[in-house]
Protein backbone atom coordinates (compact mmCIF):
# COMPACT_ATOMS: atom_id res chain seq x y z
CA UNK A 1 0.00 0.00 0.00
CA UNK A 2 3.06 2.51 1.18
CA UNK A 3 4.13 1.97 -2.56
CA UNK A 4 1.18 2.69 -4.33
CA UNK A 5 0.78 5.92 -2.45
CA UNK A 6 4.03 7.14 -3.31
CA UNK A 7 3.51 6.53 -6.88
CA UNK A 8 0.05 8.38 -7.19
CA UNK A 9 1.14 11.49 -7.41
CA UNK A 10 3.15 10.64 -10.74
CA UNK A 11 -0.16 8.27 -11.89
CA UNK A 12 -2.37 11.19 -11.34
CA UNK A 13 0.44 13.94 -13.43
CA UNK A 14 0.37 11.36 -16.17
CA UNK A 15 -3.60 10.98 -16.19
CA UNK A 16 -3.59 14.60 -16.23
CA UNK A 17 -1.78 15.10 -19.15
CA UNK A 18 -3.88 12.55 -21.13
CA UNK A 19 -7.21 13.12 -20.55
CA UNK A 20 -7.13 16.76 -19.82
CA UNK A 21 -9.70 16.70 -16.97
CA UNK A 22 -9.02 16.42 -13.45
CA UNK A 23 -12.44 14.33 -12.08
CA UNK A 24 -11.45 11.72 -15.06
CA UNK A 25 -7.71 11.38 -14.49
CA UNK A 26 -8.82 10.97 -10.82
CA UNK A 27 -11.65 8.46 -11.36
CA UNK A 28 -8.56 6.78 -13.84
CA UNK A 29 -6.35 6.48 -11.32
CA UNK A 30 -8.42 5.79 -8.28
CA UNK A 31 -9.18 2.48 -10.81
CA UNK A 32 -5.87 1.82 -11.32
CA UNK A 33 -4.76 1.58 -8.07
CA UNK A 34 -8.04 -0.21 -7.23
CA UNK A 35 -6.92 -2.71 -10.01
CA UNK A 36 -3.45 -2.86 -8.24
CA UNK A 37 -4.87 -3.88 -4.76
CA UNK A 38 -6.49 -6.83 -6.65
CA UNK A 39 -4.31 -8.42 -9.16
CA UNK A 40 -1.38 -7.65 -6.30
CA UNK A 41 -0.83 -11.57 -6.67
CA UNK A 42 -0.09 -11.20 -10.67
CA UNK A 43 2.81 -8.69 -9.85
CA UNK A 44 5.31 -10.88 -10.83
CA UNK A 45 8.62 -8.49 -10.97
CA UNK A 46 9.51 -8.97 -14.37
CA UNK A 47 9.40 -4.92 -14.21
CA UNK A 48 9.35 -2.75 -11.60
CA UNK A 49 6.24 -1.96 -9.61
CA UNK A 50 5.93 1.00 -11.08
CA UNK A 51 6.26 0.37 -14.20
CA UNK A 52 3.77 -2.33 -13.39
CA UNK A 53 1.13 -0.03 -12.25
CA UNK A 54 1.71 2.48 -14.96
CA UNK A 55 0.86 -0.70 -17.39
CA UNK A 56 -2.43 -0.18 -15.56
CA UNK A 57 -3.23 3.00 -15.57
CA UNK A 58 -2.54 3.07 -19.34
CA UNK A 59 -5.57 0.73 -20.36
CA UNK A 60 -7.91 2.81 -18.14
CA UNK A 61 -6.48 6.04 -19.66
CA UNK A 62 -7.33 4.10 -23.08
CA UNK A 63 -10.47 2.80 -21.52
CA UNK A 64 -11.65 6.40 -20.58
CA UNK A 65 -10.21 8.22 -23.84
CA UNK A 66 -12.91 5.66 -26.08
CA UNK A 67 -15.49 6.21 -23.44
CA UNK A 68 -15.50 10.05 -24.33
CA UNK A 69 -15.81 9.38 -27.78
CA UNK A 70 -18.75 7.05 -27.41
CA UNK A 71 -20.26 10.02 -24.58
CA UNK A 72 -18.83 12.32 -27.34
CA UNK A 73 -17.19 14.46 -25.13
CA UNK A 74 -14.14 13.56 -27.20
CA UNK A 75 -12.11 16.44 -28.74
CA UNK A 76 -10.65 15.86 -32.01
CA UNK A 77 -7.51 16.95 -32.73
CA UNK A 78 -6.64 19.78 -34.82
CA UNK A 79 -4.27 19.74 -37.27
CA UNK A 80 -1.29 22.14 -36.05
CA UNK A 81 0.05 24.49 -39.13
CA UNK A 82 1.73 27.65 -37.06
CA UNK A 83 4.95 26.10 -36.43
CA UNK A 84 7.02 28.66 -38.13
CA UNK A 85 9.22 29.21 -35.04
CA UNK A 86 10.38 24.95 -35.23
CA UNK A 87 10.86 25.43 -39.22
CA UNK A 88 13.20 28.25 -38.77
CA UNK A 89 15.67 25.70 -37.13
CA UNK A 90 16.41 24.08 -40.01
CA UNK A 91 17.70 24.80 -43.98
CA UNK A 92 16.13 24.49 -46.81
CA UNK A 93 17.70 20.80 -47.07
CA UNK A 94 16.44 20.15 -43.86
CA UNK A 95 19.79 20.25 -41.53
CA UNK A 96 20.10 22.11 -38.47
CA UNK A 97 21.00 25.64 -38.73
CA UNK A 98 24.19 25.74 -36.21
CA UNK A 99 22.69 28.00 -33.31
CA UNK A 100 19.53 25.44 -33.40
CA UNK A 101 21.44 22.41 -32.49
CA UNK A 102 20.68 20.27 -29.56
CA UNK A 103 23.15 20.51 -27.03
CA UNK A 104 24.66 18.10 -24.95
CA UNK A 105 22.73 17.13 -21.92
CA UNK A 106 25.64 14.64 -20.54
CA UNK A 107 25.42 11.02 -19.89
CA UNK A 108 21.79 9.83 -20.80
CA UNK A 109 22.07 7.72 -17.90
CA UNK A 110 22.44 10.32 -15.34
CA UNK A 111 20.50 12.59 -16.71
CA UNK A 112 16.85 10.01 -16.37
CA UNK A 113 18.72 9.26 -13.32
CA UNK A 114 18.22 12.51 -12.31
CA UNK A 115 14.56 13.43 -10.02
CA UNK A 116 15.51 17.19 -11.24
CA UNK A 117 15.04 16.12 -15.29
CA UNK A 118 11.84 14.36 -14.70
CA UNK A 119 10.88 17.69 -13.00
CA UNK A 120 11.84 19.53 -15.61
CA UNK A 121 10.35 17.03 -18.34
CA UNK A 122 6.69 17.29 -16.57
CA UNK A 123 6.60 20.63 -16.38
CA UNK A 124 7.52 21.05 -20.78
CA UNK A 125 5.09 18.18 -21.34
CA UNK A 126 1.92 20.32 -19.60
CA UNK A 127 3.49 23.67 -21.31
CA UNK A 128 2.66 21.78 -24.56
CA UNK A 129 -0.26 22.16 -26.66
CA UNK A 130 -2.73 19.31 -25.34
CA UNK A 131 -3.32 17.77 -29.01
CA UNK A 132 1.01 17.46 -29.23
CA UNK A 133 1.34 16.25 -25.81
CA UNK A 134 -1.35 13.57 -26.18
CA UNK A 135 0.04 12.36 -29.23
CA UNK A 136 3.69 12.20 -27.91
CA UNK A 137 2.69 10.50 -24.49
CA UNK A 138 0.93 7.80 -26.30
CA UNK A 139 3.67 7.39 -28.29
CA UNK A 140 6.54 7.81 -26.15
CA UNK A 141 5.93 6.94 -23.25
CA UNK A 142 2.66 4.36 -23.36
CA UNK A 143 4.36 2.71 -26.51
CA UNK A 144 1.70 2.51 -28.76
CA UNK A 145 2.38 2.25 -32.42
CA UNK A 146 1.67 5.24 -35.14
CA UNK A 147 -1.30 2.62 -36.19
CA UNK A 148 -3.05 2.25 -32.78
CA UNK A 149 -2.84 6.21 -32.13
CA UNK A 150 -4.27 7.49 -35.55
CA UNK A 151 -7.18 5.33 -35.23
CA UNK A 152 -7.87 5.97 -31.23
CA UNK A 153 -7.31 10.13 -32.23
CA UNK A 154 -8.54 9.80 -35.87
CA UNK A 155 -6.00 11.42 -37.50
CA UNK A 156 -3.65 10.20 -40.53
CA UNK A 157 -0.43 8.59 -40.10
CA UNK A 158 1.78 11.37 -41.66
CA UNK A 159 0.16 14.00 -39.52
CA UNK A 160 0.91 11.95 -36.53
CA UNK A 161 4.27 12.03 -37.58
CA UNK A 162 4.31 15.66 -38.07
CA UNK A 163 2.86 16.02 -34.48
CA UNK A 164 5.32 13.40 -32.99
CA UNK A 165 8.13 16.01 -34.30
CA UNK A 166 6.68 18.98 -33.40
CA UNK A 167 6.29 17.76 -30.03
CA UNK A 168 9.97 16.42 -29.86
CA UNK A 169 11.43 19.61 -31.02
CA UNK A 170 9.49 21.48 -28.59
CA UNK A 171 10.37 19.31 -25.63
CA UNK A 172 13.71 19.66 -26.53
CA UNK A 173 14.00 23.32 -26.43
CA UNK A 174 11.90 23.67 -23.05
CA UNK A 175 14.11 20.65 -21.50
CA UNK A 176 17.32 22.53 -22.45
CA UNK A 177 16.02 25.94 -21.59
CA UNK A 178 15.11 24.48 -18.03
CA UNK A 179 17.45 21.65 -17.52
CA UNK A 180 20.70 22.87 -19.22
CA UNK A 181 21.58 26.10 -17.13
CA UNK A 182 24.84 27.20 -15.45
CA UNK A 183 22.89 26.05 -12.01
CA UNK A 184 21.16 22.29 -13.62
CA UNK A 185 23.69 18.97 -12.39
Amino acid sequence: MQRLTAVRPRLLSFARLHLRNHAQAEDAVQDTLEAAIEKQDSFSGRSGYETWVFGILKFKILDTMRAQKRQGTWQPLEDEADDEAIDRQFRRNGSWLKEARPASWGEPEAVFESETFWQVFDACMIALPDNVARVFSLRELMGLSTEEICRELGIKENNCWVILHRARLRLRACIEQGWLTEDAP
